[in-house]
């Protein structure tokens, strides 16, 4: 059987194993050894209000909904992203230390996905062995503790609107990746391919105009949250723009070369719950070790009764247990291209409170490279809902399609 492309295995997705940051992090939709079964013509189709993507052997199953319960998840979904990259920008402009900060939430976000991993997959963990711990280990810092850090540092040093925007970015980077590896061909001859090669050259020329032009600044209103530290020049955070680009760009390279670690950690440990609470708790040792040796002293490591409290409790409970579930949700509901079509959303809401709430202000360059990279990733979202709808509908209308992990030589 022909394994799936890398990109299918990121949208195929519906457990994030570290979510955050405005990217979607996920876990391929995986909970048994072997495969999910999934219905042909499922995926696509403007009735479409059910995917078949539950567990099961042989066992094909449909879930049905109502319209609005999917929509309404996703776009919680962006709403919490929008709150973990405000509060985040408030904390580290306010001098929080960014490692405390992935260490606790990280560690907290592992507790409340712990009793999910109890109840769905009871004694799982036994078969974890130190060849599967080791690619955990890996996974947790490719995937949160060095992307992250790298965010976090590249917040500071921009502003929320500009940060998420380079975030919904990392799907293309994938892309992009996997053609490198020879994980993906472009197959430019189908309306497929072209699709999400010119979405993602698209894409990329937005964040170029993004990144390079800046133009007339729109200051709309007053900040409402004050206190938030400034630079000599009165802006909000540091704002050496052209090293927060980079870190921003690190990101997302990141984020791309985890998806490969992922498929090969969904190879030797296929349940997901228990990866993703072992990923967090390995994230939070390695972001603690690295705190440490960057800051020994006990003032960088206090959290009082104050904001910064209050983003890591977010950050865990809304910003990562909620999702997970919200995700699974609209998955299972509506198919794996869903969730990312309304990506879009955390970066309008950003960008209206971040000028609302933190004083931000909007450029021409800002919104005119934001409506580019708009075009360009909705193009793309168009080209692989497409690839999946041809995939599913191939052959005989009464085979089954079975998606699984791309096999890496690694």
């Amino acid at each position: 059987m022909a394994a799936s492309t890398l990109t299918d295995t990121l949208l195929d997705s519906s457990l994030p194993i570290v979510s955050d940051s405005g990217a979607l992090a996920s876990v391929a939709n995986r909970s048994q050894p072997r495969p999910p079964t999934l219905q042909p013509a499922a995926l696509t189709g403007p009735g479409t209000s059910a995917v078949c993507a539950l567990h099961g052997p042989d066992t094909t199953i449909q879930v049905q909904g109502s319209r609005w319960k999917p929509i309404a998840c996703v776009v919680l979904v962006e709403l919490f992203k929008t709150g973990n990259i405000l509060l985040g920008k408030v904390v580290v402009d306010g001098g929080m230390f960014v490692f405390s900060l992935l260490c606790y939430r990280s560690i907290l976000g592992a507790f409340f996905i712990l009793p999910f991993a109890l109840l769905l997959e009871s004694g799982k963990w036994k078969e974890l062995d130190k060849h599967a711990l080791g690619w955990l280990f890996v996974n947790a810092f490719v995937g949160y503790s060095l992307p992250m850090a790298l965010y976090y540092n590249g917040l500071h040093d921009t502003t929320a609107s500009y940060g998420v925007i380079f975030s919904s970015l990392t799907p293309l980077f994938t892309f992009v990746l996997s053609i490198f590896l020879g994980m993906e061909n472009l197959h430019l001859k189908s309306k497929e391919g072209s699709a999400k090669v010119v979405g993602a050259l698209v894409c990329f020329g937005g964040a170029l105009l993004i990144s390079l032009y800046n133009g007339k600044e729109l200051h709309l209103w007053s900040p409402v949250i004050e206190g938030i530290t400034k630079s000599s020049n009165g802006v909000v955070g540091g704002h050496h723009h052209l090293r927060g680009t980079l870190l921003l760009l690190g990101e997302c390279i990141c984020y791309a070369f985890s998806y490969p670690v992922l498929v090969k950690v969904l190879k030797v440990y296929p349940w997901k719950h228990w990866s993703s609470v072992l990923t967090c708790v390995l994230g939070g040792l390695q972001t603690c070790a690295i705190g440490i040796i960057m800051r020994r002293d006990k003032l960088a490591w206090q959290v009082g009764w104050n904001i910064q409290l209050l983003t890591i409790v977010y950050s865990a409970t809304l910003g990562t247990a909620a999702k997970y579930w919200l995700n699974l949700y609209a998955v299972e509901k509506r198919g794996p291209v869903f969730p990312p079509m309304f990506n879009t959303l955390s970066v309008v809401f950003t960008m209206v409170l971040g000028a609302l709430l933190l004083g931000e202000s909007l450029t021409v360059g800002s919104l005119l490279g934001s409506a580019v990279v708009f075009s360009g990733l909705y193009m793309y979202l168009y080209g692989k809902a497409k690839e999946l709808h041809v995939k599913t509908t191939s052959g005989s209308s009464n085979e089954k399609l079975q998606v699984q992990p791309t096999q890496l030589k690694v």
